[in-house]
């Protein structure tokens, strides 16, 4: 006999807290990404492409893009990583709908800094929308550290999985 939703839900929410283990970015912070990275989305901030400008500053050296963190904070694609999936997560429909993203940015990262993240699930909740009364809402965290252990950075993502009109009718709803 298939689960209830109520027998899902309680499964999905023993996970609330879990989190991987920290998985290194594959590279230090190193100027010349930051320099590509900067062109690439016109940002000209001398901040970021002016190492004589930057002594200059409270930071006393070239700092990387807030947005850059996420891209030098994870291994790549290869090999796969451990973060924990959203696949993982059980619920009774199969659509995934990404709703918002948000980062808070909290220390700036230096040059030769090596930046580690770890995900987490933080919330699971059940709230309807129109398509499907018992939608499953999944909040996770992306934490990224250097290499003291400091965080400096944390990306919030909340999705959500409903199931379709089809699955809804044969679940007799």
């Amino acid at each position: 006999m298939a689960k209830s939703i109520e027998e899902i839900y309680q499964e999905a929410r023993k996970l609330i807290g879990t989190e991987s283990e920290p998985t290194q970015g594959r590279y230090p912070v190193e100027y010349e990404p930051i320099r590509r990275f900067c062109h690439m989305v016109d940002d000209t901030n001398p901040l970021f492409l002016d190492p004589e400008y930057a002594r200059t500053t409270k930071y006393g050296g070239v700092i990387c893009p807030s947005l850059l963190v996420g891209n030098l904070g994870v291994p790549g694609p290869w090999p796969p990583s451990a973060q924990p999936s959203l696949h993982s997560v059980p619920s009774p429909g199969d659509r995934l709908i990404n709703l918002t993203t948000e980062w808070e940015f909290l220390r700036p990262v230096r040059i030769g800094d090596r930046i580690s993240s770890k995900t987490r699930i933080a919330d699971i909740y059940i709230k309807p929308i129109r398509l499907d009364p018992k939608a499953f809402w999944i909040q996770t965290e992306r934490v990224f550290t250097n290499q003291d252990g400091e965080v400096i950075a944390v990306y919030r993502n909340l999705i959500l999985r409903h199931r379709t009109p089809e699955q809804i009718r044969e679940a007799g709803e």
